[in-house]
């Protein structure tokens, strides 16, 4: 990887966040750009965001508020890509072009992509024509795009080969290349010619939830994000019918995405009206409150690279039930602060809710205090601290 000199230690950056999906879109990616851009502003830095815009004009560079703090945002001017909800991308041939003028406009100590599909691609390449210090955090898998083409498997396989080609490309001229987990780092590794990827968490602040260990008053299982495929939203709707009518347990879903229809669909099936809540999108205080009366957390997602819904979880004080797949091992550990199930397993799945909601109040309790045990590593302060150092070419934090 290229390594071009370092900016002074001594002063603060002036860093340009390039990203293809940034608020007001609701996604894991977008929320940890927003994230990192905050509290790098937080900490006395300069930060530019490039980010899609939500329609097809160029914005002039702008003043917007983003987690309670205002940064400068450069909105592309972008189309929606149909078969998704709501993905905008900027035209590939025009990337380059918007990067050269933000960059000679802005003159940044360090650029940071968060993927190298359209945005990243063209920031990284004029990065590196004049020498600035790019890093790049990996929060794709291009096998999760393309579940929202209609092309032949065939062809969808040829994209899929041509798309990490691509990110090889990308990442090799970059400083430094990161991923939020370990496991996410050997895939990516394993997938492309990228070596030495850096495992560097998302990061929640612990401090914006509030943990509830009192016992429940009614069982309620709950999920966060979005309602895609990968999800697999389906297989938590139908442990949910699998488990004892005695529980009487209900399902919250908090989200959007293009399956909602057709869950909708299921819990009409499965018979379960009165005991599923479709809540779509909410306010921040709202799902902090959601996350408060929950009883447990259920994701069944085989594409996670890390997971932020199943960290705020945690940091909620939930116990966590988990799918045994890619990054979310990493989050629950078996036994200790919730339990994981072979991923698509409707029977096992069930059985693991029935040992949570079943749980008397001490061991209740202790996967409560394991989630927020758990969690602390992936304070939001540990996060900005790596970056910091990536940015500056200094050694890592502990």
């Amino acid at each position: 990887m290229t390594d071009p000199a370092t900016p002074d230690p001594r002063r603060p950056l002036t860093v340009v966040i390039g990203c293809d999906t940034f608020a007001p879109d609701i996604n894991g990616a977008a929320r940890f750009a927003e994230r990192l851009a905050a509290g790098l502003v937080g900490r006395g830095h300069e930060v530019h965001v490039v980010a899609p815009n939500q329609r097809y004009r160029r914005a002039a560079p702008g003043i917007e508020t983003v987690e309670g703090v205002q940064m400068c945002v450069h909105r592309l001017p972008s189309v929606r890509w149909p078969p998704h909800d709501w993905l905008r991308f900027v035209w590939p041939w025009r990337s380059k072009h918007y990067a050269r003028r933000v960059l000679d406009e802005v003159k940044p100590d360090v650029v940071h992509i968060q993927s190298h599909i359209i945005i990243g691609r063209g920031l990284a390449y004029e990065a590196n024509r004049r020498g600035i210090p790019v890093v790049a955090t990996n929060h794709v898998m291009a096998e999760n795009i393309l579940d929202f083409t209609v092309l032949p498997q065939r062809i969808t396989d040829a994209v899929i080969r041509w798309a990490w080609s691509d990110a090889e490309r990308t990442l090799s001229s970059t400083r430094a290349v990161t991923t939020p987990t370990r496991k996410a780092a050997d895939f990516l590794e394993a997938t492309i010619d990228v070596s030495d990827v850096i495992p560097v968490s998302c990061g929640i602040d612990k401090g914006n939830y509030t943990p509830d260990l009192e016992p429940r008053a009614e069982n309620r299982v709950l999920f966060v994000g979005r309602l895609t495929s990968e999800k697999q939203i389906d297989v938590v709707l139908r442990a949910l019918a699998a488990l004892d009518p005695a529980l009487q347990a209900g399902f919250d879903i908090v989200g959007g995405g293009d399956q909602r229809k057709s869950l909708e669909n299921l819990v009409h099936e499965l018979g379960l009206e009165d005991r599923v809540v479709f809540h779509g999108h909410v306010s921040d205080e709202e799902l902090r409150r959601l996350y408060s009366r929950a009883s447990v957390f259920a994701i069944a997602s085989i594409a996670e690279l890390q997971s932020i819904a199943t960290m705020e979880a945690m940091a909620s004080a939930l116990p966590v039930v988990a799918a045994d797949a890619v990054a979310l091992p990493h989050l629950v550990h078996h036994g200790e602060n919730g339990y994981l199930f072979t991923p698509g397993d409707v029977d096992e799945l069930a059985a693991r809710l029935t040992d949570v909601l079943t749980a008397d109040a001490d061991e209740r309790r202790r996967m409560q205090q394991a989630s927020l045990d758990g969690v602390a590593v992936h304070d939001i302060n540990r996060t900005l601290d790596t970056f910091e150092a990536l940015y500056r070419g200094e050694p890592l934090p502990e």
